[in-house]
């Protein structure tokens, strides 16, 4: 076997799984920039804006962040004014992170623009393949997730 035979490396499941979310990435940061906010703040914003009020914690447990980093994208989006945080009225010991408005308003603006980018990361394939992809990487995502659990 000569040294250029074998498996190509852009045909690796790896290799083209990092090199869509570096695309994605790149994307959702030019979508973003106007906002003032990148994608991990993003992420942030949706967990919150998904019901009702988080701890800390559990928004750092939905997202797979550390409590370190979850602390810093929360300090970053306060002093942006798009969430609040204040001491749970059942234990006082536990921090709810709630959205402002301006936060609310943000989140809904933004998440159209994550939209677009997201929409032209899919472009070149069919709107059928497009949802096929989604599908099989939340089945994988989810499959991965029970295990944890």
């Amino acid at each position: 076997m000569s040294r250029n035979e074998g498996p190509e490396v852009g045909s690796r499941l790896g290799y083209l799984l990092k090199h869509a979310q570096l695309r994605m990435a790149e994307l959702n940061t030019k979508a973003l920039a106007p906002y003032g906010i990148d994608g991990r703040e993003l992420g942030v914003l949706l967990v919150l804006a998904g019901g009702e009020p988080k701890s800390q914690q559990q928004a750092a447990q939905r997202l797979s962040v550390d409590r370190t980093t979850m602390v810093a994208l929360l300090d970053t989006l306060e002093d942006k004014g798009l969430v609040s945080r204040h001491p749970d009225a059942a234990d006082r010991r536990r921090n709810v992170v709630e959205l402002t408005p301006r936060g609310h308003d943000l989140v809904r603006r933004a998440t159209k623009a994550s939209d677009d980018a997201e929409r032209a990361l899919l472009a070149p394939l069919s709107p059928q393949a497009a949802k096929q992809l989604r599908n099989a990487l939340q089945e994988i995502v989810s499959s991965a997730d029970d295990e944890q659990a």
